[in-house]
């Protein structure tokens, strides 16, 4: 063989090599990029609650075909409660998952990590039988509230405020639906729940009281709920992770942009009363994707889980108020937007 053909024999191996390269790029885009979806999806596990703050992301997600888009083959099971999630998360039954800001202790303490906050929450209450006016009235008399949950919280902190303590009341640890039934049925004198369940409850006992609410403590702690992750998926699967993330950002974008669909696409995946959900999307703020990057990089979200993880601690769900830096994905968060 002459140089010249070892030559021409050189330049075209060269070049095959270069279009197999282009290829394979071709082949594997960044999520979110625009470009022909993932070869391979990504398996996940996307937990939720079938109300409006629980459900919307699922719902948009799936009406909107935003799995699809970012490579995602999604299973989405529905939970009672946060804590339920956190629970499936531990055990290897669930990959990401919803809570309220009642469960946000449980990623505090190592059992979960936040991958986005979801929503700043004002629908919790603390609602009493006819004719108990005041959290002081409470004493000694039975309330139910569902263990872990942003009733919970509601709870403890109106009876701090009011200088008492859950010791002070008989309480009663039920799910939602049953604080539901008992409260109609005067079998406990007050709860720790949150719309719509309440607007379920005043159904059957109109002149409920309420005796607290979410903005009465706007100056000693904000109220977000989040979507969460098990750390051992994050950890074995990143790109799928920041799929996931890039999923949730155009889900509350679009929420954001249009809330009474939201409101509508909801309804159609949980089966619930459309002006129920409404109800309860009145009593949230739902920022969009920018806003909370901004909030993220600003130190915002942070300050928000630390001023959680000192009521947890003054709570007694934890021993001290961990760093939000080692359990929230704000890096990811900021990244899957780019």
């Amino acid at each position: 063989m002459t140089n010249a053909h070892r030559r021409r024999g050189a330049a075209a191996a060269a070049a095959a090599l270069a279009a197999l390269a282009l290829a394979g790029c071709a082949s594997n885009p960044a999520p979110g990029a625009g470009a022909a979806e993932p070869e391979e999806l990504a398996k996940v596990r996307f937990g939720y609650i079938a109300d409006f703050n629980g459900a919307s992301i699922a719902a948009i997600a799936e009406d909107q075909g935003l799995w699809e888009k970012h490579g995602i083959d999604v299973e989405t099971p529905v939970f009672t409660n946060g804590p339920l999630q956190i629970q499936a998360l531990g055990t290897n039954d669930l990959d990401f998952g919803y809570i309220g800001p009642g469960a946000m202790w449980l990623p505090a303490s190592g059992q979960a990590e936040v991958a986005s906050i979801n929503a700043l929450g004002n629908a919790d209450r603390v609602i009493a039988q006819p004719g108990i006016t005041s959290i002081e009235d409470l004493e000694g008399k039975k309330v139910a509230v569902p263990e872990g949950t942003s009733g919970d919280m509601i709870l403890t902190m109106a009876l701090k405020d009011a200088g008492m303590t859950i010791d002070d009341v008989e309480k009663v640890a039920m799910d939602p639906a049953t604080v539901v039934a008992a409260f109609s049925a005067g079998q406990v004198d007050a709860a720790g729940i949150w719309y719509p369940l309440i607007d379920t409850i005043q159904e059957q006992v109109p002149d409920l009281e309420i005796l607290a609410e979410n903005e009465d403590y706007d100056d000693q702690v904000a109220f977000p709920s989040a979507f969460v992750a098990s750390p051992a998926f994050v950890k074995e699967n990143p790109e799928a992770t920041e799929r996931v993330i890039a999923v949730i950002r155009e889900a509350i974008d679009f929420r954001a942009e249009n809330l009474d669909e939201a409101v509508e696409l909801t309804a159609a995946m949980t089966k619930l009363k459309a002006d129920d959900l409404a109800a309860e999307a009145a009593n949230a703020k739902y920022l969009t994707s920018e806003e909370l990057t901004e909030l993220t990089e600003d130190g915002t979200v942070t300050t928000w889980l630390t001023s959680l993880n000192e009521y947890f601690v003054s709570a007694g769900k934890l021993t001290d108020a961990t760093d939000p830096d080692t359990y929230y994905l704000g890096e990811q968060f900021v990244a899957a937007g780019k």
